[in-house]
């Protein structure tokens, strides 16, 4: 397979038409990715506070929870989330420990590559909202840290 400029031309096409925010091709040689980031993701919660009007219950619980929570580190990209640079490693972070801004606090593995996630700010991990070897997509929240 060969990728010329009228390809991925197409492809992008393929992107924007489809609403898709991601499309990776592979042909033991080559490889292409093509990312589109998605702006506005602040919207998205502004949206799904506002749906549920008819259930006062969720509106309440869902800021309170956020409150708590601290601030969310997200993924920068789809992949597979690690907690430990090897399966027989600890962990790099762990629930009640403080990370400064900078340190590594896990790795998100995308087309056999392990990308380090660090800390975008310095405080105490409150909770890990996901669980080893789980899939995750761009924007997912990893973990909070207050």
């Amino acid at each position: 397979m060969k990728f010329d400029i009228e390809y991925v031309e197409k492809l992008a096409k393929v992107l924007a038409d489809n609403s898709l925010t991601e499309i990776s091709l592979e042909d033991g040689e080559q490889a292409i990715t093509l990312r589109k980031e998605v702006m506005g993701v602040a919207a998205a919660p502004v949206a799904v506070a506002q749906q549920p009007v008819s259930a006062p219950a969720q509106t309440q619980s869902a800021p309170a929870a956020e409150v708590k929570k601290g601030k969310p580190l997200t993924s920068p990209m789809v992949g597979t989330f690690y907690s430990a640079p090897s399966p027989d490693a600890e962990p790099f972070v762990k629930v009640g420990q403080t990370v400064k801004e900078g340190d590594v606090v896990c790795i998100v593995e995308a087309m056999k590559l392990m990308n380090e996630i660090e800390a975008e700010f310095s405080g105490k991990i409150v909770e890990i909202c996901v669980s080893d070897g789980q899939p995750v997509e761009f924007g997912q929240v990893l973990m909070y840290i207050e």
